[in-house]
């Protein structure tokens, strides 16, 4: 069971990692290295909120909601990604770093339950929403500033 527990952590940190170096790459606030302890630490979380209080159970009629922690992760992420957000000249910067947090908490909460597929699926969709998009505004911004030329 322990070296399961070690690939759930090793797989959430990849994954976080994978987010984070997009992050890095378009000097962002939230790197690699937040991103990799967001997901690694939500993992940890998730496991030791399903299977770390079996031992105390074990001889007892009382039940716990596995859930409790993983809405503590939810909420610990959402203060943390509002430190990321900030509003200088009128204008909101940081969003996409706040939601990027977020969505790698939730995969590292995936990978602690052992849904790799889906915290797979997961990254690959964060990625690709970061990169399409970042392309598609590039277009956009390009088409705008040809039709101020005209």
């Amino acid at each position: 069971m322990t070296l399961d527990f070690i690939l759930r952590l090793f797989v959430a940190a990849l994954l976080g990692g994978m987010i984070g170096l997009e992050r890095e790459y378009r000097e962002k606030a939230a790197g690699l290295r937040t991103h990799f302890l967001v997901a690694l630490g939500s993992a940890l979380f998730m496991i030791i909120s399903v299977y770390g209080f079996e031992g105390v159970l074990a001889n007892s009629q009382m039940r716990l909601d596995v859930s409790r922690i993983a809405a503590q992760v939810v909420s610990g992420i959402g203060f943390l990604g509002a430190g990321t957000i900030i509003f200088q000249k009128n204008a909101v910067h940081g969003l996409t770093t706040a939601a990027g947090v977020w969505a790698t908490a939730a995969i590292g909460l995936t990978c602690g339950v052992g849904m790799y597929l889906l915290a797979l699926s997961a990254t690959f969709l964060v990625l690709v929403g970061l990169e399409a998009f970042n392309y598609l505004l590039k277009i956009l911004e390009k088409r705008q500033e040809e039709a101020k030329e005209e």
